[in-house]
C-alpha cells in the first residue's frame, strides 16, 4: 500500500499553524484536534517545521513553563523529513524508526498535502497481513 492510498481512506486533512503562534497556541490546537504534531507552514502550503509533542516536552525542560508564551518558531523542528504519495508503507515506516519520528508530511512539488502517522502505518500494514494470511487460508482449504 502506498502512501497516497493510506492519503485516499483516511483523508488529506492536516493541522496546521503559523510560525508566530504561540506555543500555546499550538497546544491547544494539538489538544483540540487530538493529534501528536502540526505542521507548521509559510504562504503557499510550504512547509516550515513540525512541532510535535517531544518538542513541547523539550521545550518545558529546557525553558520551563514560560516556553509556551515564545513563537511556534523557537521549538519547531525546521529540518522536516517528509514523504511522498508514492512511497509504501515500508518505505515510510523505515524512515519513522530511523529519524524516531512519529509523523511524516506529505508533499508535492513542495506543497503539503497530507499526514501520515506510525500509527497509520501500522493499521494498514497489519490489515495488509491479516488480508495476506486469508489469502493462504483460502488457498490451503481450496
Amino acid at each position: 500500500m502506498s502512501v497516497k492510498a493510506i492519503l485516499d481512506e483516511k483523508g488529506r486533512q492536516v493541522h496546521t499553524v503559523d510560525p508566530h503562534v504561540t506555543v500555546r497556541d499550538a497546544v491547544e490546537a494539538l489538544h483540540k484536534h487530538r493529534v501528536g504534531a502540526v505542521v507548521v507552514t509559510k504562504p503557499g502550503d510550504k512547509i516550515a517545521g513540525i512541532l510535535s509533542e517531544r518538542d513541547i516536552v523539550a521545550g518545558v525542560s529546557k525553558y520551563g513553563a514560560g516556553c509556551l508564551d515564545k513563537p511556534v518558531s523557537a521549538l519547531m523542528t525546521s529540518k522536516v523529513h517528509v514523504c511522498n504519495e508514492e512511497m509504501s508503507i515500508n518505505d515510510i515506516m523505515e524512515i519513522m524508526n530511523h529519524i524516531r519520528a512519529r509523523h511524516l508530511p506529505v508533499e508535492r512539488n513542495g506543497r503539503l498535502v497530507g499526514i501520515v502517522s506510525i500509527g497509520d502505518a501500522v493499521r494498514r500494514h497489519i490489515t495488509a497481513i491479516e488480508q495476506e494470511a486469508e489469502q493462504i487460508k483460502a488457498y490451503i482449504a481450496s
